[in-house]
């Protein structure tokens, strides 16, 4: 797809997407066979649930038919979330990982995996777990010094009330 053909669908798809409380995340074209299937990545700071992706679906399958932004030929639209596994590259993002664990790349080469505590505007604290037996201890990263950061599925953490947490990872993962 063009950056050109990107550009303008952002442009016409995201001021409805906003109007529906969610930030459009990614947009992206690709042929599948002889059908283009257009994806529409949307989240929010709270998530989106199915009848809200079912809201903004409808509401951007409107716009496209009304607009033939997608040309005459035939295409799919899919409208999701970004799924567990999420790359953090928004500020927002960093925001919304707030108590995940993620595994990072950093600038200077290595891999920290480490626990998401605060983030502010010029970086992060985390709290890195501690190795055999040893207590967790919290480092502060500066956005310059993340090349990548990814979000990492738990399946069975333990909250501080003893309980297992981590439900909403296994349900993600499994919707993804």
């Amino acid at each position: 797809m063009s950056t050109t053909q990107s550009e303008r669908l952002r442009e016409l798809l995201e001021p409805l997407v906003t109007s529906q409380g969610l930030d459009l995340e990614e947009i992206a074209v690709d042929s599948v066979g002889r059908k283009r299937v257009l994806r529409v990545v949307v989240d929010s700071d709270t998530g989106a649930d199915l009848d809200a992706i079912a809201d903004v679906s409808r509401a951007l399958s409107a716009k496209l038919d009304e607009t033939n932004a997608m040309g005459d030929a035939a295409y799919d639209l899919e409208v999701g979330t970004p799924g567990a596994e999420r790359l953090l590259t928004e500020h927002r993002h960093f925001v919304r990982a707030i108590d995940r664990l993620v595994k990072f790349q950093l600038t200077e080469g290595g891999e920290l995996v480490a626990r998401i505590m605060e983030v502010d505007d010029e970086g992060i604290d985390v709290e890195v777990p501690g190795v055999k037996g040893r207590k967790a201890t919290a480092r502060r990263l500066g956005f310059p010094e993340i090349a990548r950061a990814r979000v990492q599925v738990e399946f069975n953490r333990k909250d501080s009330a003893g309980g297992t947490a981590g439900t909403k990872d296994k349900k993600e993962a499994e919707e993804a």
